[in-house]
């Protein structure tokens, strides 16, 4: 993106956008038209309700086809079962090898009979092992980092189960990586291929995980593997967008250079161009690590097991302690991961200079070390158990203050907590609640479809109409107007909270260096963490959700806020500060107006995490479309959980390229693009 000039962005800043006025009367129009609709179309019953004899049976056919794909689909000598689970036991066997290495020991026999024919490595081996890890890509500082996260693990008496979540995590990661790098490249290579592969790609990114979980334990069974394949599609997209994207981004200086030495269509993908991508494809590399942790404990419901489990159980039991406790440890294991991937990732980059007469000892060091330390911790592993295994009396736990300091709270404010909760549900959420609903589709989706044709014109307008209309024709429109309220009004508390820190933090350094490490925190605690505290403190209901829904969607909104204020050209500033402007005016008329873009974005974004986090609230009592997902996934209906699923993914898509369109369309008034 080109810098602006500094007289057309002193102009975008300080004047309105030409024929704003003119572009108003449309929307007030379109504005007056649905709410005399609203109000006296009350004859059209249809329109309001959408009758039950003209909706699409799709639950109907997508149960069929599960069941045609489970009961009769095949390939001659194999049907479609023996297809997924061969895939299942591909999958597995790399999963029981490091799952051996880390965690069970390699065994002969199975249950109970189960013998141990050579252990696992050692709790000392393996931190040694990172810690060597640390030290060779990133020098003392990573070393230390790394080895406190995994004491961490051994200390708080998480490390069996985080050695089961690390070893889903190298399998499914890896593939996610290769899987995401193939799609990827093929997208960029084929721009028909690409044009079929974006709205697969939106709908993994959308659905929620809970919808496609049923037909994955139908085809790939229960266990570890059918979670892997959960997270694969879970933690894919990112890589595959990010890869088609950072190739094109290479400069034509490479290519041209690649052609001049003869380079084949392969030699050029795979020696010019992924090469010179290196630093954006680390980018997808960390989020498919990130998204993968993110999935832990979604994916414990189908026989994932590790921290993931734990922390499920212990939000079933409603301890707190229990749940923050594996909770952090699934963070301390992601900020190890990403810390190394990100070290690794620059030092492939830099360049490495071998002398021939340096000895195997010399060339190597790190993986001699790391050898000598597994065979020291067996051997000494098979005398001292304490060295095998974390000592039990060294274990510390502060899972018990968390519940206390809960409890204290309930015993000493909860009359004043009731107050507020029912102050906000009868004044503020039922209201809007009720409003929604008596809001007919019909009116909702011409008004959508008007946004879309103003905001990115006809192409938009009919993407958004079809897709408002199919939520109504599939019998989702009063689930999904309840979705809407609460993402609604948790993305708008989330802004009003973000926004501003965001605003503080960028105009304040070493404020924003502690408001970074809290939301990096944030990010990486795992959602279902942030149901039991607001949960014990608020009983279930919508309330709930809000809670946890704002404090998980607020980062995003804070960050894009720093990003977009970071953004703004210093001369703008300056030219302001020439003028006479007050330190408010330039934040108000010079940098949120120029940051308009990403701070919509970050909107963008808000939404999108809150749709995620509202899936997952069903389990405290809300009645939208996230049940309706969780509902199916008890009673094993497929095309329940995946036309409920489908109806979110709508939902974000339509707000997704609506913002978008939006976004785009400041950035042109402000001249930045």
């Amino acid at each position: 993106m080109s810098a602006p000039t500094l007289d057309t962005g002193r102009r975008a800043a300080v004047s309105p956008a030409p024929g704003g006025r003119r572009l108003s009367l449309p929307w007030i129009a379109a504005l007056v038209l649905f709410v005399g609709f609203w109000l006296f179309g009350g004859a059209a019953k249809w329109a309001f309700d959408y009758p039950k004899a003209w909706q699409i049976p799709a639950q109907r056919w997508i149960g069929g086809a599960m069941k045609w794909l489970v009961d009769s689909a095949s390939f001659g000598l194999f049907t479609f079962t023996d297809l997924t689970r061969f895939v299942a036991s591909v999958i597995e066997v790399p999963y029981r090898l490091v799952l051996s290495l880390l965690s069970t020991g390699f065994l002969s026999g199975q249950g109970s009979n189960a013998v141990e024919l050579f252990p696992p490595l050692s709790w000392i081996a393996v931190i040694a092992l990172v810690t060597l890890m640390g030290l060779h890509a990133g020098g003392r500082r990573l070393a230390l980092l790394v080895f406190l996260c995994f004491a961490f693990l051994a200390v708080f008496g998480q490390w069996n189960s985080a050695m089961v979540t690390l070893a889903s995590i190298l399998i499914a990661a890896p593939l996610g990586i290769i899987g995401g790098l193939l799609l990827g490249i093929a997208a960029y290579r084929w721009p028909r291929f690409e044009k079929a592969l974006t709205p697969v790609l939106d709908l993994m990114q959308t659905i929620p995980v809970f919808a496609y979980l049923v037909p994955i334990l139908i085809l790939f069974g229960f266990g570890p593997t059918a979670a892997i394949v959960a997270t694969l599609i879970y933690a894919m997209p990112p890589m595959t967008r990010v890869t088609a994207l950072a190739l094109r981004l290479v400069p034509d200086e490479y290519r041209d250079l690649g052609r001049m030495i003869g380079c084949t269509r392969r030699q050029m993908t795979w020696r010019v161009l992924v090469p010179s991508a290196r630093d954006s494809l680390m980018v997808g590399v960390n989020q498919v690590i990130m998204l993968s942790l993110n999935m832990v404990i979604i994916a414990s419901m189908i026989g994932a097991g590790g921290l993931g489990f734990d922390v499920l159980a212990a939000l079933r039991r409603l301890d707190i302690g229990a749940g923050l406790e594996s909770g952090v440890a699934i963070v301390v294991l992601a900020v190890a991961l990403d810390r190394l991937s990100q070290a690794y990732a620059v030092k492939a980059g830099a360049p490495h200079k071998a002398r021939a007469s340096d000895t195997f000892l010399a060339r190597h060091p790190y993986t001699l070390a790391a050898a000598a330390v597994v065979a020291l911790t067996v051997l000494a592993g098979l005398a001292l158990p304490a060295v095998q295994r974390y000592p039990e009396a060294l274990q510390v736990s502060v899972g018990g203050i968390f519940s206390e300091i809960i409890r204290w709270i309930n015993v000493n404010f909860f009359d004043a907590l009731e107050a507020f909760k029912n102050a906000i549900l009868l004044n503020v959420l039922v209201p809007l609640k009720r409003l929604l609903g008596g809001l007919p589709w019909l009116g909702v989706a011409a008004l959508l479809a008007f946004a879309g044709w103003r905001l990115g014109g006809l192409r938009l307008a009919a993407l958004v109409g079809a897709l408002s209309f199919l939520i109504a024709a599939t019998g989702q429109w009063e689930k999904a107007t309840i979705t809407v309220y609460l993402c609604g009004i948790s993305v708008l508390i989330a802004s009003l909270i973000g926004i501003p820190i965001g605003i503080l933090s960028a105009e304040r350094e070493r404020l924003w260096r502690w408001v970074r490490v809290i939301i990096d925190t944030l990010q990486t605690l795992p959602s279902f963490v942030y149901l039991m505290p607001v949960v014990m403190l608020f009983r279930v209901g919508d309330f709930t959700a809000l809670i946890a829904i704002v404090a998980y969607s607020v980062v995003p909104a804070i960050r894009y806020t720093v990003l977009g204020l970071e953004k703004v050209d210093p001369r703008l500033i300056e030219a302001g500060r020439a003028m006479g402007c007050t330190r408010m005016q330039i934040l108000t008329r010079i940098k949120l107006k120029l940051a308009l873009p990403e701070i919509l974005l970050g909107l963008n974004q808000t939404i999108m995490f809150a749709l995620s986090m509202l899936v997952i609230t069903a389990l405290v009592g809300t009645r939208d479309l996230g049940q309706e997902v969780y509902i199916a996934l008890t009673k094993a209906d497929t095309g329940r959980g995946l036309v409920a699923g489908l109806a979110v993914a709508f939902i974000a898509i339509i707000a997704d390229r609506l913002i978008s369109a939006g976004a785009a369309r400041a950035r042109v008034r402000l001249g930045l693009a």
